[in-house]
């Protein structure tokens, strides 16, 4: 592997975005011009098996898995995934296993080999550190993930959407080569039940020591940022406090959700975190949410911020994995002063609210979503239930309505979801034909930083880079943090 260099404090943290958004491209950039690229955790595993599906153009994905140490692990997937010249268009992506408490082998490896891969590739060509964004949600793939991440040399982890108070154990013991386990959440079980993943068992006898990475917890409240400072087994390394303006899923309000008149929910003083509390703990954060600019940059530091996490102005740069015709529309849209975004209470079946882009021919527009038939195919976000015999079984507030309510689910759960799994797939390209003909349809998330990201355009351009994003955050901020 390279050598990383020591890993110091960056200014700008580049957000982790959706599936695939924060691809290895954009993190590779942002890395390599000295602030920190952080991709996305986000199903990888799927991702890396339509990549090679669909041909593996540039022969990436195939390069870095030809690095992967594991022996007879890459062979597998290329034998199954790999389409030499790329799957006709209107063919289906091949199903891959539904992510459980108990993988089974295939999956395993898409897990630790897509996190392996998309780090190996950011990384690559230069010795500064990349970072890995995880949801606490979506915990039953994140040890195996976790572990391929290390296996790459990733320099940070970093984790929101939960109190992951589990995570920098778990980033202990895996750096010794230990079996770790975290609890999942299962509505209505009796005991504990535990995802479990053995680093000496799946490397076959002799597990690598590795690099331990800095754990960055993702937070909205000086409150969340107590209870992992004292319940955590191992060290948090520092925060990022985000704002209800960031992009992707929000922190709900505190207290009962009320919604204003264009029903999203309200945020008030009781949701805005106490910066001199979480200063007092010593140790470094920084701010998210609409801070994609020198002043806001001024502002953060000012405040006793080591710096600034940005997501939507890189979202829609040349290097993120955003579909280029979806990064083409919303730019149109931002020039001219039409993109609007929805953050939608129930739209996310974490139960978490998630901010939409109104975008046209996109599942946004709730009569085209209506039209679409329900299925759970994907399923990083459903949720784990005890059945009447004490299995843990399986359920997904999007799924078919009568399914969910079959399994025991309230139908009032299912009013408003909708499958973000599959519309994250197709913003950056990778959409499910289902098997009814109908090609997934994206669901684009973004913060409301989204309505101002033409302003990074030059004069005649139609787009804009990762360089020039941090050439406009930087001009004019401070130069030590």
């Amino acid at each position: 592997m390279v050598a990383m260099k020591k890993i110091g404090l960056p200014k700008i943290i580049q957000g982790g975005m959706g599936a695939g958004v924060s691809s290895w491209t954009l993190a590779k950039a942002v890395s390599s011009a000295g602030q920190l690229g952080v991709v996305s955790g986000t199903a990888l595993d799927v991702i890396l098996a339509r990549r090679l599906e669909v041909g593996d153009p540039g022969g990436h994905m195939r390069r870095a898995l030809s690095h992967f140490p594991i022996p007879g692990v890459a062979q597998r997937i290329l034998d199954r995934y790999f389409v030499d010249g790329g799957k006709p268009e209107d063919k289906r992506f091949k199903a891959k296993p539904m992510p459980s408490e108990k993988p089974s082998g295939a999956l395993l490896d898409l897990l630790v080999a897509g996190n392996f891969v998309e780090v190996f590739l950011a990384r690559e060509g230069h010795d500064a550190p990349v970072g890995i964004n995880y949801l606490e949600k979506i915990q039953v793939p994140n040890l195996p993930s976790i572990f391929g991440a290390m296996l790459a040399g990733v320099g940070f982890v970093l984790m929101g959407a939960g109190i992951p108070t589990a995570i920098p154990g778990v980033l202990d013991q895996l750096s010794a080569g230990q079996a770790v386990k975290l609890q999942v959440d299962v509505k209505g079980a009796s005991a504990g039940v535990f995802a479990e993943f053995d680093p000496v068992a799946y490397c076959g006898g002799v597990a690598p020591e590795l690099a331990r990475p800095k754990f960055l917890a993702i937070i909205s409240t000086d409150t969340i940022a107590n209870v992992l400072i004292r319940r955590t087994k191992g060290g948090v390394d520092g925060f990022i406090v985000e704002g209800p303006t960031a992009g992707g899923h929000n922190a709900p309000p505190r207290g009962a959700m009320v919604l204003s008149e264009k029903g999203e929910p309200l945020y008030t003083k009781r949701d805005v975190p106490n910066l001199e509390t979480i200063k007092g703990y010593g140790l470094p954060f920084w701010l998210a949410g609409s801070f994609a600019g020198p002043e806001r940059i001024q502002e953060a530091i000012d405040l006793g911020a080591t710096g600034v996490q940005v997501g939507t102005a890189f979202a829609y740069c040349e290097e993120s994995g955003l579909a280029p015709d979806l990064k083409a529309q919303v730019l149109e849209m931002s020039a001219k002063g039409e993109v609007e975004i929805f953050t939608d209470p129930v739209a996310s079946p974490t139960g978490f609210p998630f901010k939409v882009v109104q975008a046209p021919g996109t599942f946004s527009d709730n009569e085209l979503y209506a039209k679409r038939s329900r299925i759970c195919d994907l399923g990083y976000l459903r949720h784990a239930y005890a059945k009447d015999d004490g299995a843990v079984a399986w359920r997904c507030p999007a799924e078919p309505v009568e399914d969910y309510v079959r399994k025991g689910g309230d139908i009032e759960d299912t009013v408003g979801r909708k499958c973000v799994c599959n519309g994250l797939m197709a913003d950056i390209a990778l959409g499910q034909i289902q098997k009814s003909g109908d090609r997934e349809l994206p669901l684009m998330t973004s913060g409301d930083d989204v309505a101002h990201v033409a302003r990074f355009l030059k004069d005649g351009k139609t787009s804009y880079s990762a360089q020039d994003v941090l050439d406009s955050l930087l001009d004019g901020a401070p130069a030590t943090a």
